[in-house]
């Protein structure tokens, strides 16, 4: 029989009825940081500053909520406990409009299911994205546990199939991914969405991947001439093929020029 989100709730004396569900999604990303990036790198002050104004508009689905129990999307799309907050309801200058504007809402972190926080993970459901509704009500949506760690860990790299990153996300990922990226040449893959481009690359230099997307997050082009002058975009990258650990630069290059040829990014892509 699996653990139920709301059996530990009951077990600590909260009731599900008096309690909503947040999953802080992985695209809000307030100066270039995600929920999840905020809660990892300053616990206390961001996250909650960040969690207590919400839109007027979402104004019934908060205020008769005692409890809120927050969950934030994880770089590998998982849903981690960050924590219980008892809400008292909104400060007196919040705005009367019922549309437009913020509400703030006056939270104190539980001492409740404290010891749980980065520890426990839930199926939100929806996939991977867990592109469900973000706020829910306890009591009508019981959340399997499908995990509960012994402390805190960073979520291990994907692998290189899997990964898929923009580009302004690149310094905050975990310090191990970073390691990752660093240890391994080969090549990869810019997408821009927005004018449905992409460019075929290579990473040739001794710290790899991380080094070679490092020059793009800082002028936006990376010294490549097509790049140059166009409108910044914040190009999400994912890879295309690892060079073996043998492989020298020559052979990098002449695997680039083949996934440029078999994705024809010369004519229809952002190489030169």
């Amino acid at each position: 029989m699996p653990i139920m989100f709301n059996m530990i709730l009951r077990g600590a004396g909260i009731a599900p009825d008096e309690t909503i569900l947040l999953r802080h999604k992985e695209d809000n990303a307030p100066e270039g940081r995600t929920p999840f990036e905020m809660w990892r790198t300053d616990q206390i002050t961001d996250f909650e500053d960040y969690q207590s104004e919400q839109s007027v508009q979402n104004r019934s689905k908060f205020i008769r909520a005692q409890h809120w129990a927050s969950f934030v999307g994880t770089p590998s799309g998982g849903t981690l406990f960050v924590g219980l907050f008892d809400c008292k309801g909104l400060k007196s200058n919040h705005s009367k409009s019922p549309v437009g504007g913020a509400d703030h809402y006056i939270l104190t972190r539980s001492v409740h299911l404290a010891d749980l926080s980065g520890k426990l993970l839930i199926d939100w459901g929806g996939g991977p994205s867990g592109k469900r509704a973000w706020v829910q009500r306890a009591e009508r949506k019981n959340k399997v546990v499908s995990e509960v760690r012994l402390k805190y860990e960073e979520d291990p790299f994907p692998g290189f199939k899997k990964f898929r990153e923009n580009l302004s996300r690149l310094n905050h990922l975990p310090s191990s991914w970073h390691q990752v990226l660093r240890s391994f040449r080969g090549v990869y893959i810019l997408t821009c969405e927005r004018e449905q481009k992409h460019y075929v690359g290579s990473a040739t230099g001794k710290e790899g991947f991380f080094q070679r997307w490092s020059s793009y997050a800082r002028d936006g082009h990376g010294g490549n001439v097509k790049l140059m002058g166009r409108p910044w975009s914040d190009y999400l990258v994912s890879i295309l093929e690892v060079a073996g650990s043998d492989d020298d630069d020559e052979k990098i290059l002449t695997m680039e020029s083949d996934w440029m040829r078999r994705l024809n990014s010369r004519k229809i892509g952002l190489n030169s």
